[in-house]
């Protein structure tokens, strides 16, 4: 299962991104990404050639849930060369910006809401549009199971994961190593930690940034 480092904190960018890749260089992480929220195109630019230099794959994930908003980040991904697009519903308008490029798109299945999102709808709503972004030609979805609102969030990653043979990517307020091994055991493919690692919640007794990503992937390992 991969870990998908995001430089975000409550759902934007931090505004030091580029500082704390360098911080982070040694982990050699292989998996890093952004928001759209925080941060303008240029440093976008920049923190995506950045990771590229580290050697890692990187993430874009759309916040915003308009059609413009969306249609901007997928033009932001293609433009930067960004690996993966994350996030978003508006699919159809995503794939066809992102036609002919490498850039790989994982939607949110359910109904995401507000800032920071949550997530709204049944198991099997997630499962239908996990079928559905599917049969569009997405390469998987980003599911927010532990934001759920209305569902039990690991009932949604049962039905995300049965429901498509793309990449099953589970975001959002991943806090403890229990949760990383739950997801392993439901088969998740890769998930997400961005403000447990910045405000140390991930692993209560270490200190420094560093220290909190070595908990993530001893988690992973474990």
């Amino acid at each position: 299962m991969d870990f998908v480092f995001m430089l975000t904190r409550a759902d934007q960018t931090v505004a030091d991104a580029l500082d704390v890749l360098d911080e982070i260089r040694p982990l050699r992480l292989e998996h890093i990404g952004f928001k759209d929220v925080g941060a303008t195109p240029d440093l976008l630019d920049a923190l995506n050639r950045q990771v590229h230099a580290m050697g890692a794959t990187s993430y874009l994930e759309i916040v915003s849930a308009t059609p413009e908003g969306c249609r901007a980040a997928a033009s932001t991904a293609r433009e930067i060369g960004v690996d993966r697009l994350l996030g978003g519903t508006h699919v159809e308008d995503v794939l066809e910006i992102l036609s002919g490029s490498p850039v790989r798109y994982l939607p949110f299945p359910g109904r995401p809401l507000g800032h920071p999102t949550k997530l709204a709808g049944s198991a099997a709503l997630v499962a239908a549009h996990c079928h559905a972004y599917e049969t569009l030609g997405c390469a998987g979805v980003d599911l927010l199971a532990f934001r759920a609102t209305e569902s039990d969030p690991l009932e949604l990653v049962a039905a995300a994961r049965q429901a498509t043979r793309g990449t099953l990517l589970v975001a959002g307020d991943i806090r403890s190593p229990e949760q990383v091994r739950a997801l392993a055991g439901a088969g998740v493919d890769a998930f997400t930690v961005g403000s447990a690692v910045f405000d140390g919640s991930f692993a209560p007794r270490a200190g420094s940034l560093r220290s909190q990503l070595s908990a993530v992937l001893a988690a992973c390992r474990a």
